[in-house]
């Protein structure tokens, strides 16, 4: 590969879309385009090279980002591949923190589907540039236009497609650029290697000239020079179109829209030029905010002269290698040898292998420069969402918010000789995935593993029991639960030790029910006279410990408001443990007291059935205790929208089938928790306990 100098050659770019709308597949055109691979993978048969992971391969999804680095008309282009499954919605999280623009993939056929606006909305968070490709355009029931018009309801972008495509379905043939003003097909004869261009067929004029007005109206609101010359009816050159779309790109404005068919291999390289053209190179994003010792907000200058500063965004463990921290290099450059500062764990670590990745194959290199994504071997006390900078620096990036596990299973090693091995094993995937969890159940002493899906925990045991090689009994799935409160009340908690080492501490609390949702407040309502401020701490920190564990079952308790209303002190017997142990006595008294109910997480459904079988899938929902919240038509098929409880979802899979003689599919993901109707919650409780 060609070596780029410029840092404004240089784009970091995730692929991102709902499962099964071509991402890995795009992927793959890119890298054989690219040179970057010398053959196409394909998913469906197992090889393709950023589906790596064997879990990947048997099932044909990507479960795990790959990254990779690739070369387009002497720029250098790093790519992330992302999973589009619900239950890996982590992953897409944690990679959209570190790129600067995002191709995001739509099925032709299926449009902005529920995985599609996860995404989207995340990439709204980071305010990330977008382009759209409108995949699978030979698809039967491809409908370029709905799927624009999707993008505008559901997801209230704006949308500006800069091509049409020449035919759908079996037809489809080429594409029309709009601002080329040129017809483009791609030879069959070397995989579409060959780009063909032809002036527009005469059937094409009438829609091509409204859809290039089009363009230029919607420039024109955010460019004066496309404004002056459009108002004035001069003709508008390639170049300042180009240079506007950009601006109006980045400035996220819209979002231009291409089309193609990735596994027939056309109009991949237009989407690669398009990469080039209007997302962002490191120098577009000249600023970034961090927070220094004080907690104040401080701007640090992107370039590779300045001092050194980055974020792991994703860590790495396998069988075989020490941990891999996936990093990106905001300012400065990492060197091999370097010794820097994590300020989040005030810790000091030294770089002793640097790598550039390829999906799963490595490659090692002596630096990794500002603008650049890489992997660093060996980090003893870094973590995902870490900021490193250089020593005697102090500098922390924005970090990461990652959902709690929904669903958990219980796990035991099958003879004593692999206690320790699963117990090591489960730390590792856990420091590796900060959606999984690892916890112990108080009252059987059982290993609870907990996750964001079936599959996510699926694979999780895949993984041990197949590459990790750990001998280990798995349970059934159990939802996770949580308790809250449904009224205000009052709570005391006094603890006196008066053998041995004299401790006093005496606590008095008021608790009240927030929103779903709020999680826990605590504030505090004396003065130092009360109770002295040293002291404070403590009480949060009892009073946080014992929400771990519900008066009703044990489940953690949320959407809690904690106020301290009262107390007392004794000067020469007081100590932060005594306040601990009494704010714990007083929370639970007072939780017990206050009404607490069972909370449940409740999934986002959409069911997409043919039309005769709509009447059978809501009879099914019906029972499972689902609230339908819409039923949409789209041609011949049918899409019901539903908000339903977790707990009824285990093998929705196998009951749909059974209800649609196979011809239905769903997707669901996490919407929020809700109370548990009584009667419900009382043979839950019942069977937790065992009664």
């Amino acid at each position: 590969m060609s070596a780029v100098k410029e840092l404004s050659n240089v784009r970091n770019i995730g692929i991102m879309a709902h499962i099964d709308a071509g991402k890995t597949t795009t992927t793959e055109r890119i890298l054989y385009y690219t040179g970057r691979s010398y053959k196409m993978g394909e998913v469906h048969d197992g090889n393709a090279v950023m589906d790596w992971m064997e879990q990947e391969q048997e099932r044909g999804i990507t479960i795990t980002s790959a990254a990779t680095t690739c070369t387009w008309n002497d720029n250098k282009i790093n790519i992330i591949d992302t999973p589009g499954h619900v239950d890996f919605t982590v992953e897409v999280e944690r990679c959209l923190r570190v790129l600067d623009g995002v191709i995001a993939v739509f099925c032709a056929v299926g449009g902005v589907e529920p995985q599609s606006e996860t995404v989207w909305r995340q990439a709204d968070r980071y305010a990330i540039p977008r382009l759209a490709f409108v995949n699978k355009m030979d698809r039967i029931g491809a409908d370029f236009d709905r799927c624009v018009a999707m993008i505008e309801e559901r997801l209230g972008a704006n949308p500006l497609p800069l091509q049409l495509p020449v035919g759908s379905e079996a037809d489809f043939s080429g594409v029309i650029d709009l601002v080329e003003e040129t017809m483009l097909t791609f030879s069959e004869q070397d995989l579409g290697q060959e780009v063909v261009r032809s002036p527009i067929p005469v059937e094409y004029e009438e829609v091509f000239t409204a859809a290039r007005m089009t363009i230029l109206e919607k420039l024109a609101d955010f460019d004066e020079d496309v404004m002056e010359k459009y108002l004035n009816d001069e003709p508008v050159t390639v170049d300042e179109i180009y240079r506007a779309l950009r601006k109006a790109t980045l400035a996220l404005e819209i979002v231009p829209v291409l089309c193609g068919s990735a596994f027939k291999n056309k109009g991949v390289q237009p989407l690669l030029d398009s990469v080039i053209r209007y997302l962002p190179s490191p120098v577009d994003i000249p600023v970034i905010e961090g927070m220094d010792k004080d907690g104040e907000t401080i701007e640090l200058k992107t370039g590779t002269k300045e001092k050194f500063c980055g974020l792991v965004f994703k860590l790495m463990s396998d069988s075989f290698v020490e941990n891999l921290a996936f990093a990106r290099v905001y300012s400065g450059s990492l060197k091999l040898g370097d010794k820097i500062f994590n300020p989040v764990k005030r810790k000091k670590e030294k770089i002793s292998k640097l790598l550039k990745l390829h999906a799963n194959k490595r490659e090692e290199v002596k630096a990794i420069e500002a603008g650049d994504i890489g992997a660093i071997v060996g980090l003893k006390f870094t973590t995902t969402g870490d900021t490193l900078c250089e020593s005697g620096d102090f500098v922390v990036l924005e970090s990461m918010d990652f959902p709690e596990p929904v669903i958990g299973i219980a796990i035991e090693p099958k003879s004593k000789a692999e206690e320790k091995k699963l117990s090591e094993t489960l730390d590792k995937i856990a420091i590796e995935d900060p959606s999984f969890t690892i916890s112990t159940n108080e009252d059987t002493g059982q290993t609870i593993i907990s996750g964001m899906g079936e599959l996510h925990l699926e694979i999780i045991v895949d993984r041990l029991l197949n590459d990790f090689k750990v001998a280990a009994k798995v349970g059934k799935p159990q939802v996770a639960y949580k308790e809250t409160i449904t009224a205000s009340t009052g709570g005391e908690g006094r603890f006196e030790q008066m053998t041995g080492t004299r401790q006093y501490g005496h606590v008095v609390i008021e608790v009240e029910p927030l929103e779903r949702g709020a999680g826990f407040e605590f504030s505090n309502e004396i003065d130092e006279q009360t109770i002295p401020a040293m002291y404070l701490e403590a009480i949060e920190r009892g009073i946080k410990d014992t929400l771990d564990s519900g008066p009703l079952i044990g489940y953690p308790l949320t959407d809690i408001k904690v106020r301290l209303t009262g107390g007392s002190y004794d000067e020469e017997d007081s100590t932060e443990m005594a306040f601990g142990v009494s704010a714990s006595m007083a929370i639970r008294k007072a939780a017990a007291e206050a009404q607490p109910v069972l909370l449940e997480p409740i999934m986002d459904l959409e069911v997409v059935t043919p039309e005769e079988y709509v009447g059978d899938a809501i009879s099914d929902l019906n029972t499972k205790r689902a609230k339908i919240t819409g039923v949409e038509s789209e041609k011949d098929i049918q899409m019901v929208r539903a908000h339903v409880p977790l707990a009824e979802m285990f093998g929705y899979s196998t009951s749909l089938r059974s209800a649609t003689q196979g011809r239905a599919h769903f997707t669901m993901q996490f919407l929020n928790y809700d109370a548990v109707p009584g009667p419900k919650a009382e043979l839950i409780i019942k069977k937790i306990r065992g009664i």
